[in-house]
């Protein structure tokens, strides 16, 4: 099952929608490059097993 949810650019602030994969588990993490400025944002999700709810927080790649 897949969902969408925003996330915040660690670079530039500008907010940003991806996809997440629930088959990936209730916590991964990989990086995206944002759709605004391009820079490597890795993403950190958590999801919530009862309501399925996503929470993604950002950091630059490599910092």
């Amino acid at each position: 099952m897949q969902t969408t949810a925003d996330y915040t650019c660690a670079f530039c602030g500008e907010t940003n929608l991806t996809f997440v994969d629930f088959s990936g588990g209730n916590q991964q993490s990989y990086v995206e490059d944002c759709q605004v400025c391009c820079q490597p944002n890795v993403l950190f999700i958590q999801i919530d097993e009862a309501t399925l709810a996503v929470e993604i927080t950002s950091e630059p790649e490599g910092g």
